[in-house]
């Protein structure tokens, strides 16, 4: 309890601080006064000599006091003397030369990452509401992690100059304040999460919470000040009866200790979202911890409380057997007193502190906790997105947030993955090429869809096939950071293939020509760079057609030039562009493609032939078919199917499908499996979801009301 009171005060004592002195004299009772400390202060005081924060004060008070955040983390003295210099470089002439010189190579190495992520500085931040965000957020992610590969230091020091901007942004102006929030909250916290620094992120989850959402932030605010002090008698009285409990089933005086809470705003916040309710409606508000001496003790604990308590077996989970990749390992449990619900953490004193300090908690302390796992940062480096960077931002953001469950191999090798991953998330975990080649997935030896979602605990097999599925329309399917990128970056590059033949093809057709012609009209063309856009952009096509005509003069000198005009020939679900007269469309049964889906065409006589782009015949029929420019028509529902699985009594399935109408899907099909070994009725449903709804949203919806065993696109032609 100690550790969460002084980090409270430290927080208010540097907010209230505004002069250089004092800054001084706070950090002087967080870490020893060294000589590399106190030159590095006068430095940091000389270099900024004349410079002035927003809010009026000498600058030099915002690097003594990130130093003090910085030492409260348990820093080494070259952090400190970082956190202390970490602008020099940048907005002073002080060179990186000059701080080697004078405080040695560790603490310019850490300066050099700092000043090398290049924060995005007040007067260069764009609109809140401009499309620039995400990419401004996206570089600065990025720079963040790929310095920080060599040295998680940077990221802590990083995290705490960030902490110290929130704490002190009100001195700019609004848009300002709710652009830097942005970022914050976008960057900042989830990267503290995934380093298990939950002291900072949890403070820099509010403070932005606040700054983006004022009004949302003020509902909860009001709300908990209204109720507060029914809300310390109920958890007062509660915290009560389980000290009792402890002490009269084995627990000595001095042996245990609880702490109380309520929950921070924006997690409260996020359940509100999550479930679509009212503050009024969240029933567990009120946590409580239990930190006891040793892992047995942690269960003791949990016995007791289960003994006496209601459990919601829902809500358990066990960090301690399997701990979260950022080192985090605690039991949870929600139980019922009273008419109450708690939100109940167990940990012991040592897990306590891998919990509010993570990776710092190995500077801090000698011992506690497990080691952070930060492979990921490798992970993130080794992206094949890494030089976009807005891909590369989806993929660590999708990396870093909260892994809530824990799964296993056969073998026993144990993988933590979002909550919400399925198998296929698993099979791309594992290696991406078991993604890619994955056929089927067993869970708990049970035959499943690939896109099941895992829950904590299960035992996953993936057997993988002899050809590459690229199950491109699953992107909004699947969870992980890593699975998207995959399949995103192994989609582009075999659909760039086959558009490249596919175009190719359709010319050919067009001028009934060999590719050795068609490749010598492209180059005196000056198209045979971009020609690959006639597979796609119908228009272009046309263009180039009418621009390649010319040359069909040698062919024929009296040809008719109605014969190479390429025309839109419309049906009812695809438009078709030819020079030749097309009566009918068919949909070829060995790809089954959907709408949505990437498409090609082939002429045969009158009739298109439509398949999937990725279907595995299509390769062999570009070299031997002739092509034509296929595409949807607009405007029209997505597909998907759902497996559910109702409670078997009167009317259920009557409100679930008056739920979905009321959620914007409609109806398109409803079979009954019948002798379904799920308990109550199994139900495939087939609903359309107009182009406008997030169909992600509706899932989770319905799966806040409903068993969802499946939900997923139907628009594929790869749908085991």
């Amino acid at each position: 309890m100690a550790n969460n009171i002084f980090f409270e005060q430290l927080v208010k004592d540097v907010v209230a601080i505004n002069s250089v002195t004092d800054a001084k004299e706070l950090l002087a009772s967080l870490f020893p006064n060294s000589y590399l400390v106190q030159k590095a202060i006068d430095f940091c005081i000389v270099s900024h000599e004349g410079q002035y924060r927003k809010s009026g004060e000498p600058y030099a008070i915002h690097p003594i006091l990130v130093a003090c955040f910085v030492a409260y983390m348990g820093a080494d003295e070259a952090m400190i003397v970082a956190a202390l210099l970490h602008d020099v470089v940048e907005d002073t002439d002080a060179t990186l030369s000059d701080v080697r010189d004078a405080f040695g190579a560790d603490a310019a190495k850490l300066v050099e990452g700092l000043t090398k992520i290049v924060n995005i500085r007040e007067d260069k931040l764009v609109s809140s509401s401009s499309n620039e965000k995400l990419a401004s957020s996206a570089l600065t992610f990025r720079r963040m992690l790929l310095i920080s590969i060599e040295d998680v230091r940077v990221l802590v020091i990083k995290l705490c100059d960030r902490l110290h901007n929130m704490l002190t942004i009100s001195a700019l102006r609004p848009e300002k304040q709710k652009r830097i929030a942005e970022e914050t909250l976008m960057v900042y916290a989830p990267i503290a999460h995934r380093l298990g620094i939950s002291s900072i992120k949890n403070l820099l989850e509010d403070l932005s919470f606040e700054r983006i959402m004022p009004e949302d932030y003020k509902k909860i605010d009001d709300y908990i000040n209204e109720q507060q002090q029914k809300l310390s008698l109920i958890i007062n009285d509660f915290v009560d009866r389980v000290g009792h409990i402890l002490l009269t089933n084995g627990f000595a005086e001095g042996t245990f200790e609880i702490q109380k809470r309520i929950k921070h705003h924006y997690s409260i916040f996020l359940k509100m979202q999550r479930k679509g309710i009212s503050i009024e409606e969240v029933l567990d508000l009120l946590a409580v911890r239990v930190l006891v001496d040793a892992p047995l003790d942690c269960y003791r604990v949990l016995g007791n409380l289960h003994m006496h308590f209601n459990p919601l077996i829902s809500r358990f989970k066990d960090y301690i057997a399997l701990p979260k990749q950022n080192g985090y390992q605690t039991i949870h449990t929600t139980i019922f007193d009273n008419k109450s619900i708690f939100e109940v953490q167990v940990r012991t004193y040592d897990m306590h502190k891998t919990a509010e300090f993570g990776v710092a908690a190995h500077w801090k302390y000698k011992s506690g906790g497990l080691n952070p796992r930060l492979d990921w940062l490798s992970d993130i480096s080794a992206s094949s997105v890494e030089n976009n960077a807005e891909e590369m931002y989806e993929f660590a953001k999708d990396s870093l947030y909260a892994e809530d469950i824990a799964v296993y191999s056969p073998k026993g090798s144990i993988f933590t993955l979002p909550r919400g991953a399925t198998a296929l998330d698993y099979a791309y975990e594992v290696h991406t090429e078991v993604g890619l080649y994955a056929s089927q997935a067993y869970i708990n030896r049970v035959r499943v869809p690939l896109l099941t979602e895992l829950k904590n605990g299960d035992i996953v097999r993936i057997v993988t096939g002899d050809e590459p599925k690229y199950r491109c329309s699953w992107l909004e399917n699947v969870k992980t950071g890593k699975a998207k990128a995959a399949i995103r970056s192994l989609c582009k590059q075999k659909i760039k293939e086959i558009n490249t033949q596919y175009a190719s093809n359709i010319l050919k057709g067009v001028f009934d020509i060999s590719a050795r012609r068609l490749i010598e009209w492209l180059e005196l063309d000056g198209a045979s760079k971009k020609f690959v856009r006639a597979a796609t952009d119908s228009v272009y096509l046309q263009e180039l057609v009418n621009s390649l005509r010319k040359y069909t003069k040698k062919l024929s000198p009296f040809s008719i030039g109605d014969r190479y005009s390429v025309k839109k020939q419309k049906f009812e679900n695809i438009v078709i562009y030819s020079n030749h007269k097309i009566s009918s469309v068919e949909f070829d049964y060995c790809c089954n493609p959907k709408r949505g889906d990437d498409i090609v065409g082939f002429r045969h006589g009158g009739t298109a032939v439509v398949h999937h782009k990725l279907c595995k015949s299509v390769g062999k029929m570009l070299t031997s078919e002739e092509a034509i420019f296929v595409k949807w028509t607009r405007n029209a529902p997505r597909r998907y199917n759902i497996v559910l699985n109702l409670e078997n009594r009167r009317g259920s399935l009557a409100e679930f499908l008056t739920y979905l109408s009321r959620l914007g899907a409609n109806l398109s099909s409803i079979n009954l499996n019948q002798g379904s070994e799920v308990d109550g009725d199994f139900f495939t449903i087939s609903i359309e979801i107009a182009e406008h709804l997030n169909a992600n949203q509706i899932r989770d919806r319905l799966k806040e009301r409903y068993k969802i065993v499946d939900f997923v696109s139907s628009n594929d032609a790869y749908n085991n």
